[in-house]
């Protein structure tokens, strides 16, 4: 609040004139000349100390919730040896819960024999895997310590461009480093390392580094709005995180089941336009859709009926314009019967599939 008050506050009006002379000549100005250093103003300091207070804030009641995390996993044979060497890496997370729950990136657990973590207090202990999803880069991992400190989540829906983000992670193995910046865009996406799309990524410029992954992105009252997940490089400043209200739905997931349970109907297709006169003819929503290339045998979609040179064009109530839109629409509806609608040539129609767990 003090922020908004010293922003908004208006500035000191400068000098228009001073008496008017008695004498006829033009009137004369009382303020300082051009060449005079105007002395600094006190608002300055205020809107300073307000930033610098947001940050410590933030430093002091999140950092001792994130956590460094240490990685063993298979490595490949070297030439002096035919054993394989155990290969080591780290990234970072943060407790999430009060039992040990830690959120953390995918990429940063995945394959491994072996997890440690070190707390910011010094404490190490060994972790174990509760759940991996590679689909949004996600994973939760768990440890059982006392008096651990949690971080609250924040809303991600509420994040607004412009405002304060504050990342902290373990980059290079230095451990709790705060770097801050805004939030520079909203609902980014990009791939997985599975080849699917991660939506509602949230783009920023506070700095991250190998080893950053799976840290919390902070707003200016320590809540966490964002998993921070990627760079890009050799670019500067440009980040990426996870929205948090995401990872929400993947975390009580992946506690709950160890894993997501997405569908799978066995299409091999690829995206393609449609015709105008199509669209206009059936009033479609979309000007694209995924042709069928191939279906798997035995599949659901096999059994459906469905053909190459199909064009699905909808799923549930939702329309269908690439593969990625299909495969946001087969995160839920496994083993429950579905209407996909496809144009066969001219004709457009509607079946029902079943899709299965992938």
């Amino acid at each position: 609040m003090t922020v908004l008050q010293a922003i908004s506050s208006p500035q000191a009006p400068y000098p228009t004139s001073t008496d008017e002379p008695l004498d006829g000549t033009l009137p004369t100005f009382k303020d300082a000349s051009p060449t005079e250093a105007s002395p600094p103003d006190w608002r300055d300091g205020v809107l300073l100390d307000a930033y610098s207070q947001a940050v410590v804030h933030v430093a002091e009641t999140v950092s001792p919730a994130v956590v460094n995390i240490e990685v063993y996993q298979p490595g490949r044979p070297s030439r002096r040896s035919s054993t394989p060497q155990e290969a080591k890496g780290n990234g970072s997370g943060f407790i999430i819960t009060p039992d040990g729950y830690i959120l953390t990136n995918s990429h940063v657990v995945s394959q491994a024999t072996r997890i440690e973590v070190t707390l910011a207090d010094g404490r190490k202990t060994q972790a174990e895997l509760i759940g991996d999803d590679p689909d949004t880069d996600l994973a939760v991992i768990r440890i059982h310590a006392p008096n651990l400190v949690t971080v609250p989540l924040g809303d991600s829906d509420q994040v607004k461009v412009g405002q304060m983000a504050i990342a902290i992670g373990n980059p290079y193995g230095f451990q709790a480093t705060l770097t801050a910046g805004v939030v520079s865009a909203l609902g980014r996406s990009f791939r997985s390392r599975s080849g699917r799309l991660i939506d509602n990524v949230i783009q920023t410029d506070a700095a991250l580094n190998p080893g950053n992954s799976g840290g919390p992105l902070v707003n200016s009252r320590g809540e966490v709005i964002g998993v921070n997940t990627a760079v890009i490089l050799p670019a500067q400043g440009i980040c990426f995180a996870t929205a948090i209200n995401t990872a929400k739905f993947v975390t009580a997931k992946l506690i709950k089941d160890g894993k997501i349970r997405r569908g799978y109907i066995g299409v091999i297709g690829q995206n393609t336009p449609l015709h105008r006169r199509l669209v206009r003819f059936h009033d479609l929503l979309v000007e694209n859709g995924v042709l069928v290339i191939s279906t798997e045998p035995g599949s659901p979609a096999e059994r459906t009926g469905l053909r190459q040179g199909d064009v699905i064009i909808g799923f549930g109530n939702a329309p269908i314009a690439t593969i990625d839109d299909l495969h946001r629409q087969l995160t839920e509806p496994v083993g429950q019967p579905s209407e996909i609608t496809i144009l066969r040539g001219t004709e457009k129609r509607s079946l029902m599939i079943v899709p299965r767990e992938s």
